[in-house]
Order: structure tokens, then sequence, then C-alpha cells
């Protein structure tokens, strides 16, 4: 099973995963609320041992989730909300410093191809001030206090020939920020949270991960400086959604007379041998394909801006 299994990139699933076979955590812990404006649903998922660390297959730290229904919707006013909520978890995620700070934004991902653009198109919306600040001095906008925000798009190693966290760890001892926000697409376990869900992470990312491409991570241990990570699911595992069909298709036949016995059958194989049941249904054509939605051109340029909209809100240049 460990060399088979549904990714996910989201922390939140990993833990509903779990809930769903009745398995308690140690050392993780969750809190959900709702906003107060829009049907925003807010989880909090701190894994706070190495213990729980190991079980759910994430670092420690802190892991939040907007869950957005309406996200996929163009209504500017709904994403607006969202994009202040951002903007309120970011700073809640900041590392402590008194403004103004220096953040450098890195847009990971391959602009050719659409699932995977989402950080470089965040990166196209952003409102840049470094260069301008340098230039006339930290009063150019007419603030008493301007943040200086420098991005960068790294590209893929097979644009480039080099390692994201290598491009990015260059530029930090040139620049010296004091923070990186690493925007990136996700891997969801769940179609329904593809383009409707934003992760945000005070762990860092590995690029590539979700759809089992493992680059070296972007975190502060690989950076030295405090690491956040910005995602949005954009595509899900061919295995999501076999896995879900056979499970709606378990519940289907238990209610019929006919098939009741074979749906018993089914129902009694553990996760692992579901797995192995689907990979040899998958294997050796379909178990490295990952489905994207028909809209996904339009869902990446609506995305882009809630997202660069946030970023702009925090940091005070919106």
């Amino acid at each position: 099973m460990s060399h088979f299994q549904v990714r996910t990139d989201l922390a939140l699933e990993a833990r509903e995963k779990f809930e769903e076979d009745n398995v308690e955590i140690k050392g993780v812990r969750i809190e959900e609320e709702m906003a107060e404006e829009g049907e925003i649903k807010i989880t909090n998922v701190v894994i706070e041992t190495e213990n729980g660390a190991k079980v759910m297959g994430k670092p420690k730290g802190t892991y939040i989730t907007l869950e957005a229904p309406g996200m996929s919707e163009q209504d500017e006013d709904y994403h607006r909300e969202i994009s202040k909520q951002l903007a309120k978890i970011l700073l809640k995620l900041m590392p402590d410093k008194k403004p103004p700070v220096s953040i450098l934004v890195a847009g990971l991902g391959n602009r050719e191809v659409t699932p995977d653009a989402l950080g470089p198109r965040v990166v196209d919306n952003l409102m840049i001030t470094r260069h301008i600040i340098q230039e006339f001095g930290k009063y150019a906008f007419g603030e008493e206090e301007t943040n200086a925000i420098s991005s960068i798009v790294p590209g893929v190693m097979a644009q480039t020939g080099m390692e994201s966290m290598e491009i990015v760890r260059g530029v930090i001892e040139e620049t010296k920020p004091d923070c990186v926000i690493a925007i990136d697409a996700l891997a969801a376990r769940s179609t329904k949270r593809l383009g409707r869900t934003i992760q945000i992470t005070d762990t860092g990312i590995n690029p590539g991960s979700g759809v089992g491409n493992h680059r070296h991570g972007l975190n502060q241990e690989s950076l030295g400086i405090p690491v956040i990570a910005i995602g949005i699911p954009t595509v899900v595992d061919a295995a999501t959604i076999v896995s879900d069909t056979m499970q709606t298709l378990i519940q289907a036949m238990s209610q019929s007379n006919y098939l009741s016995s074979l749906s018993n059958s089914l129902e009694s194989l553990n996760d692992a041998e579901k797995y192995d049941l689907i990979r040899e249904l998958l294997s050796p054509s379909l178990n490295t394909m990952f489905v994207t939605p028909k809209d996904i051109d339009e869902a990446i340029k609506r995305l882009s801006f809630t997202v660069s909209e946030g970023l702009n809100i925090a940091f005070g240049v919106a």
C-alpha cells in the first residue's frame, strides 16, 4: 500500500482519511469555524508531535484550509471576501517581526501547463514594491511603512535544469528577505475540492509531491528563513476517481437483493486490498494519470487573482 495510494497534498484530507477509519491520531489537533462573511469554512489542522507528523505523512506545523464552494463562480464580491480571509490567515502565520518586512513570493509550477500555472499567474497579478522602495525610499507610496515585495518564477527542472529550491535559495542569499511565500498547485483526494479550497501552511512545500515528482522542499531548513506555502488543488489522481466510484458502487449494490452478496464481498476488503484491486484495474496505462476540470483555464485565471489580491491586502499594497 505504501507504493500505491491515493495522493493528496491537503492535510485536511489526510486527517479525514483517519476519521473515516475511526482512527484517533495523538499529537494532531483540529479546529473548525465559519467565517463571519460568506459561506467560507476554515479548518485548522495542527500537527504538534513527531508521532503525529509520521502518521499524517506531513511535517509538524499549522495547516489552515479555506473551503469555499462558491469559489468556482464568477462572483467578485465573494472572491473579495475569500481574499480578505486569506490575508488574515497570512498575517497570523507570518513570523513575528515589526513592519516593514521584506517578502519574496515564489510562484512555483510550469506556466505552459495550465493546471500547474497557478504560481506563475499569481506573481503576474502581484503588486511588486521592492524596486520602487530601493529607488525612491520607504515613503515612495506616501505611507509611513511600506513592505518590500519581490517575486520570482523559478520554473521547473525540465526548463532550467535546476531545482526550484536552488534558484530560490540563490535569490535569498542576494536579496535577504525576511520570509518566503511559495505558491503552487496541489493534488486533492476529493473532486469536490478542486478549485474550491485554499491551503495555507507554515511548513513550506515540496514541489511536485502531489503528482509523484519529488523535489527538494522549500522550507526553513533548506532556505534558512520562514516559508509560508499557499496551494489550491487543481488535479486529482485517477486512483481517486476509481476509489470513489468503487465505494459508490458498493453502496448501490448493497441496496439490491441480487447484488448484495457481491457488495458484502467487496466491503469486506480492507484498504490495502482495495488499493491492490484499483492498481490492477489501472495498470499499466492509467495509474499515472491525473485529471483536471474542463474549465481549468478560467479557473486558474480567476483563482490567481483571488490569491494575489489576498497577498496585496495582507501587505498593504491593495
